[in-house]
């Protein structure tokens, strides 16, 4: 019966399913782990199972993570990863039917995302060219992120081979194992040549010393063998306080919005950013429109001439 394989076994049996047949990201794994393992423990400190549990204790444990203040985004995510998993143990037979199914996950607030104007990514930019550690790498993986919109996990994780021989086009391979070629823009390139040089020759040292060669463009000596997002983190709020901006409102994921947002302002077409950002649903991508829908409705009501108030003399 289900009930005697541990709650444990059924999280890393699905884990390894979702790893294997939906190629699932490293970050969505451990996603759905830290989820499972706080259902487990709440269904545990009730004497309660997997096999065992009703849709009613399902429910209960949503409000307990309501009451517990997590967000209605956090919640609906829990929920979702719940659903997953019980979709897996009916495939597996290990449950006849799904408690989670009919449930409904709380509302996700649609926010509009936060971007920069040209002006500020320029001032980022300049004071990533000035860097007091390490500037070639700082400028690459800015230009790289403001040229393409990447995921951070995305830039820190490129391979070097990606970026050999000068390429106009980078394939980037995002969520789900989804491929998508992106453009890269004159500076971009200049800045991956530049730091090119400089990471193959600290390479070169380390082979020296009979380490093995990194095959990241980042390279870095942690688990991963690359840049990790928090390192980039830390960095883009030191060169927010460089460049005179709020480190609390730049973020990478803030590049991103930037990228789309300034696409969008020149004449892109929202299908087009679709593509370059790697979304797999247009609604994603439409939240732009918003945000430039705000910027033009500002423009009209400041510039055109029923919009504001007379002065003396008009009319």
């Amino acid at each position: 019966m289900s009930v005697t394989r541990p709650m444990g076994h059924w999280i890393s049996a699905f884990l390894e399913a979702q790893a294997a047949e939906l190629d699932a990201a490293r970050n969505t794994l451990l996603a759905y782990g830290r989820d499972l393992n706080d259902f487990a423990g709440w269904l545990a400190r009730r004497e309660a199972h997997f096999a065992t549990a009703t849709q009613g204790q399902v429910e209960d444990y949503l409000v307990a993570c309501e009451a517990e203040g997590l967000s209605s985004a956090t919640r609906a995510r829990r929920l979702s990863s719940i659903r997953q998993l019980y979709r897996f143990a009916f495939e597996e037979g290990w449950r006849e039917d799904n408690p989670a199914i009919r449930l409904k996950g709380p509302g996700r607030t649609r926010r509009l995302p936060g971007t920069l104007t040209r002006e500020q990514v320029e001032a980022l930019l300049a004071a990533a060219r000035s860097h007091p550690r390490d500037p070639l790498r700082a400028t690459c993986l800015m230009e790289l992120l403001y040229a393409t919109g990447l995921r951070v996990s995305e830039l820190v994780s490129l391979p070097v081979a990606s970026l050999r021989g000068d390429p106009e086009m980078l394939l980037v391979r995002g969520k789900g194992g989804r491929e998508r070629m992106v453009p890269l823009s004159r500076p971009a390139r200049a800045a991956v040549a530049a730091w090119l040089e400089r990471r193959d020759a600290r390479e070169a040292e380390v082979t020296a010393s009979g380490q093995p060669a990194s095959r990241f463009l980042f390279p870095a000596r942690g688990r991963d063998g690359h840049l990790t997002r928090q390192s980039f983190f830390v960095m883009i709020k030191e060169l927010a306080a460089a460049a005179g901006l709020s480190p609390d409102q730049v973020t990478p994921h803030v590049l991103r919005h930037a990228f789309a947002s300034h696409l969008l302002a020149g004449g892109a077409d929202l299908r087009a950013i679709q593509a370059l950002l790697g979304h797999a649903d247009l609604s994603t991508t439409e939240i732009y429109t918003h945000v430039q829908g705000e910027r033009l409705s500002a423009l009209v009501h400041e510039h055109h001439p029923l919009a504001r108030p007379l002065r003396r003399g008009e009319g």
